[in-house]
């Protein structure tokens, strides 16, 4: 059995913009629990890294596992490291893929890598910057051949005012294969004005788009994650819909016409004008 490398919870580290990160065994299930200042931020089992967790990264894995064929390797670039949950699922599931992972705190990297190591072997490499600012730094050969592309970051609990723009987007673009596929974690409460902006956003750098979550949050009635997929091509939606629907955590993917709708009256948001996804109440972390 995989162990974090001390089975006791450590004291926290203190991270470049003050925030407090500690791993902790999950009090829930297998596995153990990266947290920021009270928020979960990842969850990760040692011993079987398809074990997702967070239902919103199972939502993710479900769009990377229909890419290409099943098994063959792929080119990933992820934007937040987390504890490097998906950077470790898809390589347990397809073996020789290709992965860039950006992160902005390298005191967050030291703790994971220390306390939750990554597998031997795997081809991984972590950029310390900010993700904007890394999308203009990669390889020149990486440009066009990105199979997934994952934007996951938060500050706290927030995403970045400048990691939700039309110009951040059009850049994350630039580097997606014919068919590559960028998925943005987007967390949202009452109403969704901030998700509803954000596909609106998406949509006008790449043409299809599809949503992904529980549906009392794609209501707009409680708080939580909706993925957004996006690509220049067709998304591999064949089968998505009654996958979400079964569970373990029953969720909807609004597309075609249902997005229309989503997205009416949104305005994309630009760099003028963009603002950091909402805070969500403290509460809802509780445990």
């Amino acid at each position: 059995m995989a162990r974090a490398r001390n089975e006791h919870t450590e004291p926290p580290v203190r991270l470049g913009d003050g925030a407090l990160a500690s791993v902790e065994p999950s009090p829930y299930t297998s596995g153990y629990e990266l947290v920021v200042d009270g928020t979960p931020q990842s969850h990760v089992d040692l011993d079987d890294p398809t074990h997702l967790h967070f239902e919103y990264v199972a939502r993710m894995a479900a769009v990377i596992d229909r890419l290409k064929l099943p098994g063959q390797p792929l080119t990933a670039v992820h934007l937040g490291a987390g504890a490097m949950t998906l950077p470790r699922y898809i390589d347990a599931t397809r073996p020789g893929s290709r992965q860039q992972v950006v992160e902005l705190e390298p005191e967050l990297i030291a703790l994971v890598r220390e306390r939750l190591p990554l597998p031997r072997g795997a081809s991984i490499r972590v950029r310390i910057g900010d993700a904007r600012q890394a999308l203009g730094r990669f390889p020149a050969g990486l440009v066009g051949q990105v199979d997934v592309l994952v934007a996951d970051v938060y500050a706290g609990a927030q995403i970045p005012a400048h990691l939700t723009s039309v110009e951040f987007y059009t850049a994350a673009a630039r580097l997606l294969g014919p068919d590559g596929v960028l998925l943005v974690n987007v967390a949202d409460g009452a109403g969704l004005a901030f998700a509803r902006r954000q596909v609106a956003t998406v949509r006008e750098v790449l043409a299809n788009v599809i949503v992904l979550a529980e549906v009392q949050t794609l209501k707009g009635r409680r708080f939580g994650n909706l993925v957004v997929a996006a690509s220049a091509s067709p998304l591999p939606t064949a089968w998505l819909p009654r996958l979400m629907a079964a569970g373990p955590h029953p969720a909807k993917v609004a597309e075609g016409a249902e997005i229309e709708e989503f997205v009416r009256g949104a305005q994309p948001a630009t760099d003028a004008d963009a603002v950091p996804s909402p805070k969500p109440s403290s509460k809802l972390f509780e445990r």
